[in-house]
């Protein structure tokens, strides 16, 4: 009888196995619950979560009444039937970015596997026909309490992450140490990182060896992985984007590389859930800025109010860039921005003279990030000309405002911009274009209590530029079609999916001749309503 209840396990094994795997996926997307945002994110999702198909683990009383080998068949059936359901929810389940099988991971797959084999081994080394239902019973919760199992298996596992957090901190503190004469250039912000980094690293090269950080490897970790892995002896500038959640990130990450020059791009209300406050995230950002050394260069935003009203606490050389602020330093003026890209002029304080430079970015917004490449590239002893080329051979960021083709249609990829100013003027982008206009968002988040109020002020900027409009989940964006029909909105034209693979169908039945697409915002998948 022991054997055949060890077989009737195989299915719940595999059930398990697959649940562990989805909620891996949360906990990784959730930063391991860093912030406690995976917890969040349970009590967030509570239909996903507490209303599944384990809650038929209730039709297992029935067992009370049947003999041993029927029950044995029966659990056995059972969990093969929501293999077969859940199997088929994870097919139809839209994944932008899949579970990735880390190192952490595969020690959390471990630990995870011990809690879950410990109570089968005990059932089976002690097994009596008479406690078989409340073995069932038991390990039909344990199957429904999966994502709160994984969650033990992360608490139990961190003394084991620390100290190999630790090994491979010291491992890329070292390698810095033995890097002479390499300079660390830091980049924060609540937006713009991305590209100014990506624009500082084009306009560095055409006089030095400049490496940046891949891809969005801003946290400690990412700067880890980047100087372990991929920083070498040649760089003469190592270009570092720095995130944060909370206060006290950006120093952290100013302790492990200290840069001795420092972009501050823009201060805004992106992750006001986890600062807490406009005032925490201004300190926070500043943190760059006030842990560089006293012979260092900050580059600070001078059409940003938040910039120059902050009383900062360093004595480093600062240099601002701007647009409207007339007593900057370093100054855009006669900018054109057109479909095709932008042209505008560059004035330098105490220089009479107009630099025309060209680039084939589109927006306002990256004329800011190439301003403080320019600024900080003329500090470093790159010339004019050099610079004028520079910025002309910047290449488009991967999903920031990205031209690209998806048959007869023009996309316009900013699936990683999800911020009040960056989703504007994406929307003013947009409104460049000729032909027919069309956006494709789920709208922004972590805006704390003014997600809805913003969300509602992008979807009027919307009704002034869409011909059409596809909002991805119904729940989350919700403030958007109430912006919109608020603007008088043709509600016709309004077009509500929970999954954005659907939204590429519907734009070339949407489409004409000409049309521009705006892919603004992607949310991660924890946020899916499908």
């Amino acid at each position: 009888m022991k054997n055949y209840f060890l077989l009737s396990l195989i299915p719940f094994i595999i059930y398990v196995c697959l649940k562990t795997k989805k909620s891996f996926h949360m906990l990784q997307q959730n930063w391991y619950n860093d912030g406690n945002r995976y917890i969040k994110w349970i009590f967030n999702n509570k239909k996903k979560v507490f209303f599944t198909i384990d809650l038929c683990l209730l039709l297992f009383l029935v067992f009370f009444f049947l003999n041993s080998k029927v029950s044995m068949i029966l659990f056995a059936v059972s969990y093969i039937i929501f293999i077969l359901i859940y199997y088929n929810l994870m097919k139809k389940e839209q994944v932008k970015k899949p579970l990735s099988f880390t190192k952490r991971v595969r020690r959390l797959s471990y630990t995870t596997g011990i809690v879950y084999f410990l109570f089968p081994l005990f059932m089976y080394i002690f097994f009596k026909e008479k406690y078989l239902v409340y073995d069932y019973l038991i390990l039909g919760l344990l199957a429904y309490l999966n994502y709160f199992i994984v969650y033990v298996a992360n608490i139990i596992n961190k003394p084991v992450e620390k100290s190999v957090f630790l090994y491979y901190k010291r491992q890329a503190k070292q390698k810095l140490k033995s890097l002479n004469g390499l300079k660390v250039i830091g980049i924060t912000g609540s937006y713009g990182k991305t590209s100014s980094k990506n624009i500082l690293n084009d306009i560095l090269n055409v006089k030095y060896d400049a490496f940046a950080t891949p891809k969005n490897f801003n946290t400690t970790y990412g700067l880890i992985i980047s100087i372990n892995n991929y920083l070498d002896k040649f760089s003469d500038y190592f270009i570092a984007e720095m995130g944060a959640f909370k206060r006290g990130e950006i120093k952290e990450l100013c302790d492990l590389i200290h840069p001795t020059y420092g972009i501050l791009t823009k201060i805004g209300t992106a992750h006001l859930d986890s600062f807490g406050s406009q005032e925490n995230i201004q300190k926070g950002k500043f943190e760059l800025i006030e842990s560089l050394p006293k012979d260092g260069i900050g580059i600070l935003n001078g059409d940003d109010e938040l910039q120059l009203s902050y009383h900062l606490k360093n004595t480093c050389k600062i240099i601002y860039i701007g647009i409207d602020n007339e007593k900057v330093d370093v100054r855009a003026v006669n900018i054109k921005l057109t479909h095709n890209g932008t042209t505008f002029d560059c004035v330098f304080k105490g220089d009479k003279n107009k630099y025309p430079f060209e680039t084939r970015l589109l927006g306002k917004a990256n004329i800011y990030n190439i301003l403080a490449g320019i600024a900080l590239g003329r500090e470093l002893g790159i010339s004019i000309d050099r610079l004028q080329l520079g910025v002309k051979k910047v290449n488009s960021i991967e999903h920031r405002l990205e031209l690209k083709k998806y048959g007869h249609i023009n996309i316009i990829d900013d699936a990683y911009n999800s911020n009040p100013v960056g989703s504007k003027m994406a929307v003013e982008v947009l409104g460049m274009m000729p032909g027919k206009k069309i956006i494709v968002t789920p709208g922004m988040i972590e805006l704390a209590d003014k997600e809805y109020e913003l969300n509602k002020l992008f979807g009027t900027y919307m009704a002034d530029v869409c011909d059409e409009v596809i909002l991805i989940g119904k729940e989350q964006t919700k403030p958007i079609y109430d912006g919109l029909i608020e603007k008088k909105y043709d509600e016709k034209k309004i077009h509500i999916l929970n999954d954005v693979k659907l939204a590429f169908p519907l734009m070339q039945q949407l489409s004409d001749n000409e049309t521009y697409v705006l892919l603004e915002n992607d949310l991660p998948d924890i946020f899916n309503e499908k």
